[in-house]
C-alpha cells in the first residue's frame, strides 16, 4: 500500500459500498484495555487487568442480541490468561472477534520516551511503530488461535506509514479514524475532514475504513462541522448549545453519552443512509471503578441499561448486527461521491 497516508481524508471515488441484501448493519467495538488512572500521566507499569473477567459477562449479554463483540486487544490483555478464559471460546466459535489495539507506552518494546506525543503510536519511527504491532499482533494470534483482521489506534493515534504495517500483516479494516474530533492540540491526528461514511483507503481495495461514528443533532447540525470546529476554545457556549438544543455532537458510546442522546444520534445516522454504525467503548467500565464512567454497581447496571435500549431501538428500526466477517463478504466499491 505505498503512499497510502491514512490521515489524510479520502478521495471522492472512495465510498464502500455493500451488496443490496447486507442493508444497514451497527457493530460493537470494545477498546479492550488495561485499567490505568485516566487523570495521571501515562505509565508503563501502573495498570492492572482486573477488569478483564468481566468481559465474559459482557459476551453472555450481548449474544443474547444476537450481537458478535469485536473485541480490540492492546498488550497487557494479549499477554494476561485471564482474556482468552473471559472470551476465547467465544472467539473460537464466531460468537466474538478479536483485533488490534496499540497502546504504544504499554506495548514492547519501550524504545521510546513516555510523552503525550509519543502516545500516539503513528508520531512514532516507523521501525518502533511496526516492531510494537508486530508484537502485539503475535500475542493476540498466541492467545486466541485466530489472526485479527480489524485493526484501531489507541487515542486513534494513526500515523502516515501505519496502513503499510496493517496491509503488512493482513488488517483488512482500520476503525481508528474518529469523524468530527481533532487531537492535534496534543500532537495527534485531526479527523474533522474524514467523512462517517466507510471508505476505501486505496486504489487496491485493501483496506477499508469504518470511522467510529458521530453526528451532529439540532437545528443547526448542518452546519456542525463549521461551528463546533470554531468553539473548541469555549466549551461552555458549546454546552449552552447543546441545552438548548440547536447544536449537539452526539458519539455513538455509552461513556459520557446518555440514551436519550444516543437514541437521536442513531436516529439521524440512519437517516444519513449511513451503512455501519460503530460503537465503541472502554472495556474497564465493565467493572466499577475503573473509568470515570462507571464508578459504582448502579452506574455498571445504567451502562447495561444503555446497551439493551440501544439494541432493542435498532432492531426496531430494521438494522441488524454486524461483523468484521460480514462487512468483509459484503462490501464492494462504488464510484462516486461521498456524500456531505
Amino acid at each position: 500500500m505505498p503512499g497510502t497516508n491514512l490521515l489524510q481524508p479520502p478521495k471522492t471515488d472512495a465510498l464502500a459500498r455493500f451488496d443490496e441484501g447486507f442493508g444497514q448493519r451497527f457493530i460493537v467495538t470494545v477498546d479492550t484495555e488495561e485499567e490505568f488512572d485516566w487523570n495521571a500521566p501515562l505509565d508503563r507499569h501502573r495498570h492492572g487487568t482486573l477488569s478483564v473477567p468481566a468481559l465474559q459477562t459482557f459476551q453472555q449479554f450481548c449474544e443474547e442480541f444476537g450481537v458478535v463483540p469485536i473485541y480490540l486487544i492492546d498488550y497487557p490483555v494479549a499477554n494476561s490468561p485471564l482474556a482468552p478464559q473471559a472470551i476465547g471460546e467465544a472467539v473460537s466459535a464466531g460468537r466474538a472477534e478479536v483485533g488490534v489495539q496499540l497502546h504504544p507506552w504499554v506495548s514492547p518494546p519501550f524504545d521510546e520516551v513516555i510523552s503525550e506525543f509519543n502516545s500516539y503510536a503513528g508520531n512514532l519511527p516507523y521501525e518502533l511503530e511496526r516492531e510494537k504491532f508486530a508484537r502485539l499482533h503475535a500475542r493476540i494470534v498466541e492467545a486466541f488461535g485466530t489472526a485479527p483482521r480489524i485493526y484501531r489506534a489507541g487515542r486513534y493515534g494513526l500515523g502516515p506509514q501505519t496502513a503499510s504495517i496493517l496491509q503488512e500483516f493482513g488488517i483488512a479494516i482500520d476503525t481508528s479514524v474518529r469523524a468530527r474530533f481533532d487531537y492535534s492540540s496534543s500532537g495527534g491526528p485531526n479527523y474533522r475532514q474524514h467523512p462517517l461514511h466507510p471508505y476505501w483507503t486505496d486504489a487496491g481495495r485493501q483496506l477499508l475504513e469504518l470511522p467510529l461514528t458521530t453526528v451532529y443533532w439540532g437545528p443547526l447540525r448542518q452546519f456542525g462541522d463549521s461551528i463546533y470546529p470554531a468553539l473548541w476554545r469555549l466549551p461552555q457556549l458549546r454546552g449552552a448549545l447543546a441545552r438548548t438544543g440547536l447544536l449537539e455532537r452526539i458519539p455513538l458510546t455509552p461513556e459520557g453519552v446518555t440514551v436519550e442522546e444516543a437514541l437521536r444520534g442513531v436516529d439521524v445516522a440512519i437517516d444519513m443512509g449511513l451503512p455501519v454504525l460503530v460503537f465503541s467503548f472502554h472495556s474497564p467500565s465493565l467493572a466499577p471503578g475503573h473509568t470515570p464512567y462507571v464508578r459504582n454497581p448502579r452506574d455498571l447496571d445504567a451502562l447495561y441499561d444503555w446497551w439493551r435500549t440501544l439494541f432493542g431501538h435498532l432492531a426496531r428500526r430494521g438494522v441488524k448486527p454486524g461483523n468484521v466477517a460480514n462487512i468483509l463478504s459484503s462490501v464492494t466499491l462504488a464510484q462516486n461521491e461521498l456524500p456531505s
